[in-house]
């Protein structure tokens, strides 16, 4: 059976997503086996060649071999978590968006801080994919008619073009709430006091004072002039509280006093929040193909976005003061264990989509 491959902003990912028994997915959707010659088997997305340079990247630490690496790890965890089983189409949808690729940065970041500690990946990788599928939930009620309406991601249908509104959103549902059960029932090589603290992390990051908070304040945001307060109290709940999660679960899992778990929260406030200043910055400056989704989507509906309110040239001078400040936060750890949280950091201030 063959592989098919999509391209994401110019690396090629191997997809093993199926194909719905619906007919709305588009022809130019990625084509992909048939439920019942895949029952037994998988193909996992297998990283050819990562979109993943960084400014000024270290001499002594491969990122590109690095995050390939992580990403294929978390593929296959992925894929075993959520295995094809019945209703196959709830399953099917689930997987259509889980597996679609990506740069996997939440669980890299979960992992790498795991490590950077002193702990073992394996311990955190529950975790990780969890906060994937937390983020993929995200993703896939984002785009919905209702929210943001948009008809592609990752450069292919959303979710719901592929399966309609109704398995889209109860394939949303259940992305999260077993994102909590993953990490209870997986979790192996860790205290249930720190299983505990991070089911407490997630909950926070995804609920009323995380993720949700910022997407409603959002939506409500939407035709009106904001200011800079709003603005960031949206992107610090709606994208930076998941990659806080992520970082302070890493660290959790691997053992980390608490010290030294607030150090690194504040790296991730501090990260969380540039990544959606660059991303604001990457709408109005880059293209629906390089991007994976539609461009210029904050300018159609009128989002009040860090461009607009400061201009593109002072919203990178923020995003550059804001990894400076994060990577001042790892002078707790070695530099050689925090060569990857460093070069995440790099990554996400100066990534091209």
């Amino acid at each position: 059976m063959a592989t098919s491959f999509a391209l994401f902003g110019g690396r090629q990912v191997a997809s093993n997503v199926r194909r719905p028994a619906s007919s709305r997915v588009q022809p130019q959707a990625p084509v992909v086996r048939r439920l019942s010659e895949a029952r037994g088997r998988s193909i996992l997305p297998q990283v050819a060649a990562a979109e993943v340079a960084t400014k000024k990247e270290s001499h002594s630490f491969d990122f590109n071999t690095y995050m390939v690496d992580r990403a294929n790890l978390v593929n296959k965890a992925l894929d075993d978590a959520i295995p094809l089983k019945y209703p196959e189409t709830l399953v099917e949808s689930m997987r259509y968006s889980l597996l679609a690729g990506g740069k996997r940065v939440r669980p890299a970041l979960c992992l790498a801080a795991c490590e950077a500690v002193g702990g073992d990946i394996s311990v955190a990788m529950p975790a990780a994919c969890a906060m994937e599928m937390v983020h993929t939930m995200s993703l896939i009620h984002d785009d919905l008619p209702a929210m943001d309406n948009d008809d592609f991601r990752r450069g292919r249908p959303t979710n719901h073009k592929a399966y309609g509104e109704d398995i889209a959103i109860l394939a949303g549902d259940a992305l999260l709430t077993f994102s909590f059960e993953h990490v209870a029932a997986a979790t192996k090589g860790a205290s249930p006091e720190r299983v505990l603290r991070v089911i407490v992390e997630l909950g926070k990051a995804v609920g009323a004072e995380g993720l949700t908070a910022g997407q409603v304040v959002d939506i409500k945001s939407e035709n009106k002039e904001v200011g800079l307060d709003v603005l960031q109290y949206i992107h610090e709940h709606k994208t930076a509280a998941l990659l806080e999660a992520s970082v302070v679960c890493g660290a959790i899992l691997g053992g980390a006093d608490d010290t030294t778990v607030e150090k690194l929260r504040k790296y991730a406030r501090n990260i969380g929040l540039a990544f959606q200043v660059v991303d604001d910055i990457l709408d109005v400056t880059q293209t629906t193909e390089v991007l994976g989704k539609t461009a210029a989507k904050d300018l159609a509906v009128n989002k009040t976005t860090y461009p607009k309110l400061l201009g593109i040239e002072k919203s990178k001078q923020v995003a550059d003061d804001l990894i400076n400040e994060a990577i001042r936060q790892l002078d707790c750890i070695e530099p050689a264990k925090a060569a990857p949280l460093v070069a995440l950091a790099k990554f996400i201030g100066y990534r091209q989509n």
